[in-house]
């Protein structure tokens, strides 16, 4: 089992770096921390939970997140960390769980990059339109 050390937000690449540390006794403290990079729509698109409270699993269920900001992560305890989106979505992540995500990066990705094959599951961002009379 591995605790998160510390995030790193990086805006520029709309990515998020986990640190880890080992709790395994280990002879030297560069084989005992671990760092792991997942973009904020991979976040985003798999969060723990949806909307409603219902786990998301492998199969996504958001789309449009092309362009979604992690804004703040905040620690809930024991619980793990919550992360605050722009789009109004906030969850709850535990180190557990991240690790989870970067194990299985390439098979969520490439379902996610599968399934986005129509404009109503695209990545990218929907523009509302309203029309002025």
């Amino acid at each position: 089992m591995s605790k998160v050390n510390r995030f790193v937000i990086n805006n520029t690449t709309a990515s998020l770096s986990v640190l880890f540390t080992n709790n395994e006794f280990e002879s030297t403290e560069q084989n005992s921390n671990k760092a792991i990079d997942l973009s904020f729509e991979y976040l985003r698109v798999f969060a723990p939970t949806d909307d409603k409270g219902q786990a998301t699993g492998l199969t996504p269920k958001v789309y449009h997140k092309k362009q979604v900001k992690l804004l703040k992560i905040e620690s809930v305890g024991k619980h793990g960390y919550r992360f605050i989106f722009d789009d109004s979505h906030n969850n709850i992540y535990s180190g557990d769980y991240l690790q989870l995500l970067s194990v299985e990066y390439q098979q969520r990705w490439q379902g996610y990059i599968q399934s986005v094959t129509t404009a109503a599951n695209s990545r990218e961002a929907t523009i509302e339109i309203k029309e002025v009379k």
